[in-house]
């Protein structure tokens, strides 16, 4: 469910910057911010992290996992929600607490490394 949600994740940030801009910074958002968020997401990792391969190509403390996850995560879901797609928003944002409240280990993990 972790996957699907980074995919929605990403699918929100692309729709909201091509909804909430004009002209060539329709292309331009639409493009630049899933690229960006999927960057940041593969970039900055908790070293020996069990729900990755457990290689960080810039390792970061777990707090700041957990906040760009998080950042990312609702990010895509605010997207949804500022586009007009309400009730999508609102589901994507409940599937990322349930999902966070079915890992509490992990983010137990997460936060004392």
């Amino acid at each position: 469910m972790r996957f699907l949600l980074e995919l929605a994740a990403l699918l929100g940030l692309g729709l909201a910057g091509w909804s909430l801009s004009d002209g060539w910074w329709h292309w331009i958002l639409a493009l630049a911010l899933p690229l960006i968020a999927a960057a940041l997401w593969g970039t900055f990792a908790v070293l020996n992290d069990p729900s990755r391969s457990g290689r960080a190509p810039v390792p970061v403390p777990g707090a700041v996992r957990l906040v760009l996850e998080l950042t990312i995560l609702f990010g895509g879901a605010a997207g949804f929600y500022l586009i007009g797609h309400t009730t999508t928003g609102i589901v994507i944002t409940l599937l990322i607490v349930i999902s966070y409240a079915f890992s509490l280990d992990r983010l137990v993990w997460l936060l004392r490394q």
